[in-house]
C-alpha cells in the first residue's frame, strides 16, 4: 500500500510542479533571479517532503506550494509594471569593471571576490583583465563582458529608458546628460512617461512607446 501512495504522490507532484512552473512563466525554468531560485527551492523541497512522508496528509505540502506559487505570480505581475519593485525583488546589475578599472567597492558590496571574477572571465575565453572594457554582474549572477576591442557604444544597444525611468548609469557611460535626453525626446514628440523602452545604439536614440505595444 505504501508503494502505491508514494507512486501516486510522485505522479501528482510531478504534474503539479510542472503546471505551477508553467503558470509562473518561462523565466522560472530559464535564468533564475534570487527570488525565483528561493521559491523554486521551497516548492521542490515541499514536494520531496510530501513524497517521503507518505503517512502525513498531502494538504500539508499542497497548501504551501500553492501559496508560494500564488505569491510569486502576484509579485511578478506587479513588478512587471513597477521598476522600483523589480529592483527591490531582483536587485540591480552591478558594474564590476568600468573602462578597464575594477570596482572593488562594488565587488565587496556584492560579496564577489577576485576568484569569482577570474573564473567567469575564463569561462568566456578572456585570458586577461586587460582585455575587458566593461563587466556587468547581472541579477542572475552571470557576468556580461565587453572587450576593449568591441565597439560597445555603436554596436550594442544600451538601455537608457525602462518603463519611463531613466537609466543614469547608461547616460554616464555614453557621456550624455539628462538635458540631451530630454531634447531628444522632445524632437521625437514623446514624453518620458510614455516611453516603454529607449535604447542607444550607433549614436542614435531609439524609442518604443507604451501605446505601441500590446
Amino acid at each position: 500500500m505504501k508503494y502505491f501512495v508514494v507512486l501516486w504522490r510522485s505522479i501528482l507532484f510531478y504534474f503539479l510542479v510542472t503546471i505551477m512552473y508553467r503558470i509562473m512563466g518561462k523565466r522560472e525554468i530559464g535564468e533564475l533571479s534570487m527570488m525565483d531560485f528561493t521559491v523554486s527551492l521551497f516548492i521542490a523541497e515541499m514536494a520531496a517532503i510530501s513524497i517521503e512522508n507518505y503517512k502525513t496528509g498531502i494538504w500539508l505540502s499542497l497548501i504551501p506550494i500553492l501559496i508560494l506559487g500564488g505569491i510569486q505570480i502576484i509579485l511578478s505581475h506587479f513588478s512587471l509594471k513597477n521598476k522600483k519593485l523589480r529592483d527591490i525583488i531582483d536587485g540591480k546589475p552591478s558594474i564590476i569593471i568600468e573602462q578597464g578599472i575594477i570596482n572593488l567597492k562594488e565587488m565587496k558590496k556584492q560579496r564577489y571576490n577576485l576568484d569569482d571574477l577570474l573564473i567567469q572571465l575564463r569561462s568566456q575565453s578572456i585570458k586577461s583583465l586587460q582585455e575587458v572594457d566593461y563587466a556587468i554582474l547581472e541579477n542572475n549572477g552571470k557576468l556580461s563582458i565587453f572587450k576593449k576591442k568591441d565597439d560597445l557604444f555603436h554596436d550594442y544597444p544600451l538601455p537608457i529608458i525602462i518603463d519611463g525611468k531613466i537609466e543614469e548609469i547608461t547616460l554616464k557611460r555614453i557621456n550624455k546628460t539628462k538635458d540631451w535626453l530630454n531634447q531628444s525626446l522632445k524632437k521625437n514628440h514623446v514624453s518620458l512617461q510614455d516611453v516603454f523602452y529607449g535604447f542607444y545604439q550607433k549614436s542614435q536614440l531609439y524609442i518604443i512607446e507604451k501605446d505601441k505595444i500590446k
